[in-house]
């Protein structure tokens, strides 16, 4: 007898915030592995219950993890001749539907609780991001969070880097530039951050790459760094208009139409004192 665990599996999924596509068994004719009714959930990397197994099963999942990565949010309805379409010997005829569940919400790890941080939550706790925000400074952050806000108080930071999921954003606002600089070490080490940024000038920004490249990195492992953030077109210094700036460079990012980086003159920067 099949153990169908979907139920208690499908609210863990939704409480990590991962989605998943939802594969039914509408119809059943003839000889078919399960009765209607029956489900089993699909995510990026795993299968939770079953419609049966064989080929009907791996076709249904490779379905619904297309749909996963293209995005698509519209319940689909296939009708499957298990004998004719999928050469299984049982000959019967199976409708799936194929029912997404969830959005696909970015990972954001902000570190610094500073004035920037506290008015860029705002804004970022209402688009699709769930953020890891990390400060040494208990006192710094506010009572109350935003939904979809974690707040993390570390002694060590950048040792907290290497405990956050693949292709996450990251933001770097601390108060200390030491700890920036060791935040970039460890950021850039790791090699699989979907966007990398730190707030400070160009001066700033020099002395780091300078600083970088004396330690061996190179200049494409560099210019994973965003630093100046924000949009150039937005010059004010306000916490607020800093923060939505820094907003508006997020979501050109994740909607494909990434703004065009301030970069300072490598030739320049080699110039600068580490």
């Amino acid at each position: 007898m099949f153990k169908d665990n979907w139920i208690h599996e499908l609210a863990k999924l939704e409480e990590n915030h991962e989605p998943c596509v939802m594969v039914t068994v509408l119809e059943d004719r003839g000889s078919v592995p399960r009765d209607a009714g029956t489900k089993m959930l699909v995510t990026r990397d795993k299968i939770i219950a079953t419609i049966g197994g064989g080929h009907l099963e791996h076709v249904a999942s490779k379905m619904a993890r297309e749909m996963l990565i293209s995005g698509e949010s519209a319940l689909k309805v296939e009708r499957f001749n298990l004998g004719a379409r999928l050469g299984q010997c049982c000959g019967g005829m199976a409708t799936l539907s194929f029912e997404p569940i969830g959005t696909a919400q970015k990972h954001l790890v902000l570190f610094g609780a500073g004035h920037v941080a506290k008015a860029l939550l705002h804004i970022v706790s209402t688009l699709p991001f769930r953020v890891t925000w990390i400060d040494e400074r208990e006192a710094e952050f506010p009572e109350v969070l935003p939904d979809g806000v974690k707040k993390l108080v570390s002694d060590d930071p950048v040792g907290e880097v290497k405990h956050m999921p693949p292709n996450s954003y990251y933001l770097v606002m601390t108060h200390n530039h030491q700890l920036d600089f060791d935040l970039s070490k460890a950021i850039i080490d790791r090699n699989d951050s979907a966007y990398f940024g730190m707030i400070g000038s160009l001066t700033k920004r020099k002395k780091f790459d300078f600083r970088l490249s004396q330690r061996g990195y190179t200049q494409e492992q560099i210019n994973t760094m965003t630093c100046p953030i924000g949009i150039g077109a937005i010059t004010g210094k306000h916490p607020a208009e800093i923060a939505v700036s820094v907003a508006g460079e997020l979501i050109s990012l994740y909607q494909g139409n990434p703004v065009e980086q301030k970069r300072p003159d490598p030739s320049q920067a080699l110039h600068e004192v580490s």
